[in-house]
């Protein structure tokens, strides 16, 4: 019997033709795809940081100020930052920073020295100890040395009895870069010859970082206050100034001079009148005795003279009501402010006290916290500024001990914050001086047992039933979806 066979049918050609067609089509748009990958992935690599990487630190750690920016942009000369670290010891944070620096001028370079390999280069910039991870900034001739202890400081938290680190890297680089390209930096001068008290050792290390020369100056060997004077400096003079001193001063800040003043009561009222002299023709009167607040939410510790006064608005207190650091002045000298007889000047009260404070007139004797008969009603003022019609200022702060390493400590850094801002502002604040550090204290969310319960059901019981029924019934739908088809 005969066979019959069917025409064979050019479809299932047809059919791989088109499968390889397609299948070509897809390798080749997938080479494409992957190529215009890594062309994307080359040119985003040669970006820099700044346009790559965002910040969510709260502190902004990992993020530069405009304060930088300004200092950096007006660069016209080439600055170099070594980088001494050892291989693989590098931080993480000072490489952002450094990297930051380099994208933002042409003029910053940045160099590595392996103090393995170059044992002796830090030895021509500091005699130091060198750590790994500190820097050296140079141009031309001038240079600063950066240590690490420079860049992650450490400051004593006398409340928790722990320390409290923050990280000054961008600070302290920016203010190094502002040094070496200007050889003329602000000058302030340190009056002495009166038992004048020893600046402390934070206030005279901030006021090195922020580039400002200390030299002292005795009015009694000198005409007037020299012409370079960017600022005059009283702290804690323990007997009065002469009526020459006293002119002399008066015709500087009269004449456009700045001067900032922390002095505070002495053993004998009234001992620093001419001092006192300064200011009296802007309204302003000292009293007799040391202030004691009578409102327990106004002093520290247990102690009524330690003040923790209230801060007005203005450009020297407006980043302390910013972060919530609170300046505690012991041991202070009450003014009285009477703005309607301030002549040719404009007075702001920056500090003040409740009205529950009061003036013990027995001063250093005093045997009790308790008003007495004869104490001076408050309240007070503690901090003063003065801007003068001819463009002098005076910044008075009626304490001599608030900046004092102790109470400083005790305030958390606020003390010293508020003393640089004040002479910041005199000087003529440049942007390298206005970077303050970055905290790396950690703040933790605390919650109660009984809400870290419910969120242990709920993470570890709620939502991967949830998840597991939602699969669940993915499945019997596709399966039922299937059945119904066939």
């Amino acid at each position: 019997m005969k066979a019959w066979h069917l025409p064979r049918s050019g479809k299932p050609a047809e059919a791989n033709r088109v499968a390889f067609q397609g299948g070509s089509y897809s390798l080749a748009l997938t080479a494409i795809v992957l190529a215009l990958l890594i062309v994307v992935n080359i040119l985003v690599s040669a970006l820099p940081t700044s346009l790559t990487r965002y910040d969510m630190s709260a502190t902004k750690l990992y993020s530069i100020t405009s304060n930088t920016k300004a200092v950096v942009n007006a660069l016209t000369e080439d600055v170099t930052i070594y980088w001494i670290v050892q291989s693989g010891q590098e931080d993480a944070v000072i490489e952002n920073l450094l990297d930051k620096y380099e994208s933002l001028s042409d003029h910053i370079t940045v160099v590595k020295r392996n103090p393995d390999v170059y044992p002796t280069f830090a030895e021509q910039y500091t005699d130091e100890e060198v750590q790994n991870n500190s820097l050296v900034v140079e141009c031309g001739d001038r240079s600063r040395y950066i240590g690490y202890d420079d860049i992650y400081l450490q400051e004593a938290d006398l409340y928790s009895y722990s320390y409290n680190t923050s990280f000054d890297g961008e600070g302290a680089i920016t203010s190094a870069i502002d040094y070496v390209v200007n050889e003329d930096q602000p000058r302030v001068y340190v009056l002495e010859g009166h038992g004048e008290t020893e600046l402390p050792t934070t206030f005279s290390d901030q006021v090195e970082r922020d580039n400002m020369e200390l030299e002292t100056l005795s009015l009694l060997t000198a005409d007037e206050v020299p012409e370079d004077a960017d600022c005059v400096l009283i702290y804690g003079p323990s007997s009065d100034i002469s009526t020459e001193e006293q002119a002399m001063l008066s015709d500087y800040v009269s004449g456009g001079g700045k001067l900032l003043v922390m002095a505070g009561p002495t053993e004998e009222d009234g001992a620093l009148a001419a001092l006192y002299g300064l200011i009296e023709p802007y309204g302003i009167t000292v009293t007799d005795g040391i202030v004691v607040e009578g409102d327990r939410e106004h002093y520290a510790f247990q102690a009524p003279f330690a003040l923790l006064p209230d801060m007005a608005e203005s450009g020297i207190t407006d980043s302390l009501i910013e972060e919530n650091y609170y300046p505690i002045l012991a041991l202070s000298q009450g003014l009285t402010v009477d703005t309607s007889a301030a002549s040719g000047a404009t007075v702001t009260e920056l500090l003040t006290t409740s009205d529950a404070a009061f003036s013990k007139l027995a001063g250093y004797d005093m045997s009790t916290y308790e008003k007495e008969d004869g104490d001076i009603d408050g309240p007070f003022t503690l901090g003063v500024q003065i801007d003068l019609d001819s463009g002098g200022q005076i910044v008075w702060f009626s304490s001599s001990s608030f900046l004092d390493d102790m109470y400083n400590a005790y305030s958390s850094g606020a003390n010293v914050n508020l003393a640089m801002n004040a002479l910041s502002s005199l000087i003529g604040e440049s942007e390298a001086m206005a970077i303050r550090s970055k905290s790396l204290n950690y703040n933790y969310l605390t919650i109660s047992d009984s809400a870290s319960s419910l969120l242990k059901v709920v993470m570890i019981g709620v939502f991967p039933l949830l998840y597991l029924g939602i699969g669940i019934g993915v499945v019997l739908k596709r399966k039922r979806l299937q059945n119904e088809t066939v």
